[in-house]
C-alpha cells in the first residue's frame, strides 16, 4: 500500500513538474507548481515527517507562490510566443548538458547504492528542535540569502516590467 502512495506521489510530483517547465502559460505553470509542492508535501508526509509537510504547504506553497501569482499578475505577463528559429549549437549544447547531468545523477544513485546501508532516520532528525536547530545555526547566511534574492527579484520585475506614462522619457509612440 505505502508503495503504491509513494509511486502516486512521485508520479504526480514530477508530472507537474514537467508541467511547470512546458506550459506556454505562466498561470498555469505556476498552478502545476501548486501541485508539485503539495505533492512533495505528501511524500515528507511518508518520510514521517509531518512538520516538514506543514511547512511545505504553509511556506511554499501558502505564502511563495502566492508571490509568484502576485507578480505575474502585477507584470501582466502574456503567452510565451512560438520561436520558429532556433540555433543547432543551442540544442546541441543542451543535449550535451542533459547527458553530463544524467551520467552524474547515475554516478551519485551508483556510489549511493554501493556502500553500507546508512541506519534509519530517528524521529528526532525531524523534530522542530533538529530543523530549527539546523535552520539558525548551520543555515542561517543562506536563509537570509534566498530571502533577500526574492525580495530583489521581486523588486527588480517590476522595475523592469513598469511601463512608462504618457510624456514621459522612454515612450514609444
Amino acid at each position: 500500500m505505502e508503495l503504491a502512495i509513494f509511486v502516486l506521489l512521485a508520479g504526480t510530483a514530477l508530472g507537474s513538474a514537467i508541467l511547470v517547465v512546458f506550459h506556454r502559460n505562466p498561470v498555469s505553470s505556476t498552478m502545476s507548481l501548486v501541485v508539485t509542492l503539495v505533492a512533495t508535501a505528501g511524500l515528507f508526509l511518508m518520510l514521517g515527517s509531518p512538520f516538514l509537510a506543514a511547512l511545505q504547504i504553509l511556506l511554499y506553497t501558502g505564502a511563495i507562490l502566492v508571490l509568484f501569482l502576485f507578480v505575474i499578475m502585477l507584470l501582466n505577463v502574456r503567452r510565451e510566443r512560438t520561436i520558429h528559429s532556433r540555433a543547432p549549437g543551442l540544442t546541441w549544447g543542451a543535449a550535451i548538458c542533459s547527458a553530463i547531468f544524467a551520467g552524474a545523477t547515475m554516478r551519485l544513485f551508483w556510489a549511493a547504492y554501493a556502500t553500507a546501508p546508512t541506519p534509519p532516520l530517528d524521529a528526532e532528525a525531524f523534530s522542530l528542535r533538529a530543523v530549527a536547530r539546523e535552520l539558525f545555526s548551520t543555515y542561517l547566511l543562506p536563509f537570509e540569502i534566498i530571502g533577500l534574492l526574492l525580495l530583489v527579484a521581486v523588486v527588480a520585475a517590476s522595475w523592469i516590467a513598469k511601463r512608462p506614462g504618457p510624456g514621459e522619457p522612454g515612450e514609444v509612440p
